[in-house]
């Protein structure tokens, strides 16, 4: 298969030096070409998703909150996978984003109690019949989502109790950051380890020592998602 015939999958990102991370590197491998696209940074988001196999909004420091433009775009343009029903995949940011979309809310816990690190959920019955699920994920927010009408709930957590969900067929939020490598990891705690004064959130050297045990069930977590999600090209090799 040649390059230019790869399908492509859409990774919609916030900041200029983001990437699709390991969620991006299991889908090429897969058979997929990964276009960004940074409507922070002023790109514009495709009218219609009729040439791609299906789009990601990935997560950032901003809010679905926020009174930027360009987040109301992006919320706004969720219609477009849903009335296509093209396979969407919310991750944190994007989760909140699509829950809003969908007439649910976005906010912070009134303790203002943060999840940085790693936190255990428990995958819902609908949710285990989907895959298994790991027992602790990687997370990077201060703010919540409701469960929006008619969406199916597949992984709730201790403090934050919507941490998965399903919507119609093909569209999918979760609030935690599976795409996140070892190096990502050394970044974020790096250039935002302002944060770890939140409380709720661990610090540097207790993230680190909690990877090893929880990554690889998050990594497996994620394969099977994807192959779930979207599943391998045809005849890619």
């Amino acid at each position: 298969m040649s390059y230019k015939a790869k399908p492509k999958i859409l990774c919609i990102m916030h900041q200029e030096a983001s990437t699709p991370g390991r969620v991006g590197m299991m889908l090429e491998d897969m058979g997929y070409h990964i276009v960004g696209c940074r409507p922070a940074l002023g790109e514009n988001l495709p009218q219609t998703l009729e040439e791609y196999a299906g789009a990601i909004v990935f997560g950032g420091p901003m809010s679905a909150n926020d009174n930027e433009e360009y987040i109301k775009r992006e919320i706004e343009w969720m219609s477009v996978p849903l009335k296509e029903n093209k396979p969407f995949f919310g991750i944190c940011l994007g989760a909140q984003m699509l829950s809003k979309h969908l007439g649910g809310e976005v906010m912070p816990r009134e303790d203002e109690y943060a999840e940085i690190g790693y936190y255990p959920i428990k995958a819902t019955q609908a949710g285990e019949t989907m895959m298994d699920w790991p027992d602790h994920v990687y997370q990077w927010h201060t703010e919540g989502f409701t469960l929006p009408q008619d969406a199916t709930l597949l992984a709730s957590g201790e403090e934050y109790p919507n941490q998965a969900y399903q919507y119609g067929e093909n569209a999918f939020g979760v609030q935690f950051h599976s795409e996140v490598t070892h190096y990502m990891m050394h970044k974020w705690t790096t250039k935002a380890s302002h944060r770890f004064v939140l409380p709720g959130a661990q610090n540097r050297e207790q993230q680190f020592e909690a990877r090893p045990k929880h990554d690889p069930q998050i990594r497996q977590w994620l394969e099977d998602f994807l192959n779930h999600w979207v599943g391998p090209v045809k005849n890619h090799t």
